[in-house]
């Protein structure tokens, strides 16, 4: 009969597996409603990004004036806040890297890492930046040596100029935006694996303000993240389909770039992702980041060996030198003495990417974490920070200084009005061996981006939106990723033809109140940690103490030498003076004469 009962047990146990991810989400004071999604969270997100994806598709003019006065505002009043944040973000992140809380495993004490070391570092790259990688990697230095930030460059040598190029490009792509996702995602990983709390936002902020995170303050934390994922992904899938379109008209294969085909890449790209993120993290998101990353690799490797191949490892060192000389001063550049140029430039450029990195901090900073069980916090942050910087310097070099060398000995890539990003990629390939293969390979690659980028976005987005669900609804991932093309349709249609503009403000826009919730995400982090860290040295130093007392205990002999039995009596307490002594004496000598 036992055992009857045993295996009626074991044959129940997956049912019971299978309901306690609702019941603890439960029990952590998640509000579930029909459909698996927390509605307090779910349909607020919704409402605000259909609205403005609408609005902006329906009254094109208004929503694009709209935008652009957004960003001009935010820039023009805030821009001094996002560079106090980010350059605070890259301390934080460097402290956190040497810091005595580094052997903090994020998981169980001793548990194995997850992913290994391959896979971990394919999605989180691919991730964190995509697109964008293709599509500023010529564009960005290119611009910055043809046109340079206002009173950034004031040297007068094509070397000094080329130098400063670069490294303003590292500085917008290395340890700044990787500090972000760093600290949201080790904050999320802590919570996730260290706490077991849902995968929510809102529980990075938990050691600050305890159990005020599953009320109200939660939702909007929950809500801002859902908004600030969508508007990055969009803005990200916007630049992707711009140069898709462009690389197909280069190829010959369109006549032009025309807004109905940058809608048809869209919807195309987005039914890709939304097959890509029904497979889950496991299979479809792991595998195309994999095949991404190889991609990626054979890309690069193919530009640098059929382009100036000396030329471009003597570059990388020397602008890694000009990025050391200068990161300090370009982090703090508030272009207070450059004027409106000064404002104009930065809205384009550094605050535009603060914005965008900061918008995308919850979706890659809850897709890194979730990947990350097992890690060391000291594994984690030189993983998420110092590798992707690396690569991302090696890209920049590659494709930036195979731009510039051109246009020193050609001066052809430039046109009268300026560089045009969309195209620079295109015309800088076409003018090594192989031009249009590489192309090709490139149009590939800003796809397969933008789909790992998707699909994570859309189960990030997913998970938030139904209360931390480690396996959220189907139909929900569906309709995220969806929402996230439709987005991109309704910020490039705003735009006109300065589309890009507009996904740049939407970026800024979305990006601004998140920025202040990564503050308080860092106050908490930092808390946490330090906390962590109290109770393992004081667990630490019970576990000493009970070993060295049994090991006085068994071994006091050998430890201190043979213990004293007839040991001289030093107590205050018996201590009677000279006259008590000698009465002592006295008697001694009278109980030995009688015996």
């Amino acid at each position: 009969m036992s055992e009857s009962v045993k295996n009626t047990e074991q044959a129940k146990e997956p049912v019971h597996h299978e309901t306690s991810v609702e019941q603890q989400l439960l029990d952590h004071g998640v509000k579930l409603g029909p459909g698996g999604i927390a509605p307090r969270v779910f349909w607020p997100a919704l409402v605000v990004v259909a609205a403005v994806a609408l609005f902006s598709a329906i009254f094109t003019e208004t929503a694009g004036s709209l935008w652009n006065a957004i960003q001009s505002g935010i820039v023009t009043n805030f821009g001094w806040f996002y560079t106090i944040v980010i350059a605070g973000f890259v301390v934080f992140a460097l402290f956190l890297a040497f810091s005595r809380f580094g052997d903090i495993t994020l998981g169980r004490d001793g548990e194995e890492a997850e992913f290994g070391l391959g896979s971990w570092f394919a999605m989180l790259f691919a991730a964190g930046m995509g697109i964008g990688l293709v599509f500023y990697g010529v564009a960005e230095p290119l611009t910055f040596f043809t046109s340079p930030p206002p009173g950034l460059s004031p040297d007068a040598t094509t070397a000094g100029t080329a130098e400063r190029a670069m490294a303003q490009t590292f500085m917008h792509w290395g340890f700044h935006p990787w500090s972000v996702y760093v600290i949201i995602g080790l904050a999320l990983a802590y919570a996730i694996h260290r706490k077991g709390r849902p995968v929510s936002i809102r529980w990075a902020l938990e050691p600050l303000f305890g159990d005020r995170v599953k009320g109200t303050l939660g939702d909007v934390v929950d809500v801002l993240a859902i908004v600030g994922t969508v508007f990055g992904v969009a803005t990200s899938l916007g630049l992707g389909v711009t140069q898709v379109a462009t690389g197909l008209s280069e190829l010959g294969v369109v006549d032009e770039a025309t807004n109905t085909l940058l809608v048809i890449l869209i919807v195309c790209i987005t039914a890709i992702a939304v097959v890509s993120v029904v497979s889950g993290v496991g299979k479809g998101i792991r595998y195309l980041s994999n095949a991404n990353l190889i991609l990626a690799g054979v890309f690069l490797l193919a530009v640098l060996l059929l382009g100036p191949t000396l030329f471009l490892a003597r570059d990388f060192v020397q602008s890694l030198g000009a990025y050391a000389a200068n990161i300090v001063p370009m982090t703090f550049e508030g272009f207070a003495y450059s004027g409106e140029e000064g404002i104009s430039w930065a809205s384009g450029w550094t605050i535009f990417y603060w914005g965008w990195w900061i918008s995308w901090a919850p979706f890659v900073g809850v897709f890194i974490a979730r990947i990350s069980r097992g890690r060391t916090v000291r594994e984690f942050v030189a993983g998420a920070l110092l590798v992707p910087t690396l690569v991302s310097f090696v890209w920049f070099t590659v494709m930036g200084g195979t731009a510039i060398m051109r246009q020193i000995e050609q001066g052809d890539l430039v046109g009268p009005d300026g560089v045009t990003a969309e195209i620079a990629l295109f015309d800088t390939l076409n003018t090594l061996p192989l031009g249009s293969i590489l192309s090709g390979i490139a149009i590939v690659l800003v796809v397969i981006f933008f789909v790992t980028s998707s699909d994570s976005g859309s189960l990030v987005v997913d998970m938030l939106a139904s209360g931390g669900h480690p396996d959220p609804p189907t139909w929900s991932r569906v309709l995220w990723a969806s929402l996230e093309g439709l987005v991109a349709i309704g910020l490039l249609l705003a735009g006109g033809s300065a589309g890009l503009s507009a996904l740049q403000a939407g970026s800024v826009a979305t990006g601004f109140p998140f920025a202040i919730v990564m503050v308080l995400i860092a106050i908490s982090l930092y808390k946490a940690l330090s906390s962590e860290h109290r109770i393992i040295m004081q667990s630490e130093m019970r576990t000493r103490r009970r070993e060295l007392t049994g090991e006085l205990e068994e071994n006091f002999d050998d430890v201190f030498g043979p213990k004293v039995d007839d040991r001289i009596d030093y107590a205050l307490s018996s201590t009677h003076g000279a006259n008590w002594r000698l009465g002592r004496r006295k008697k001694a000598q009278e109980e030995s004469q009688s015996r």
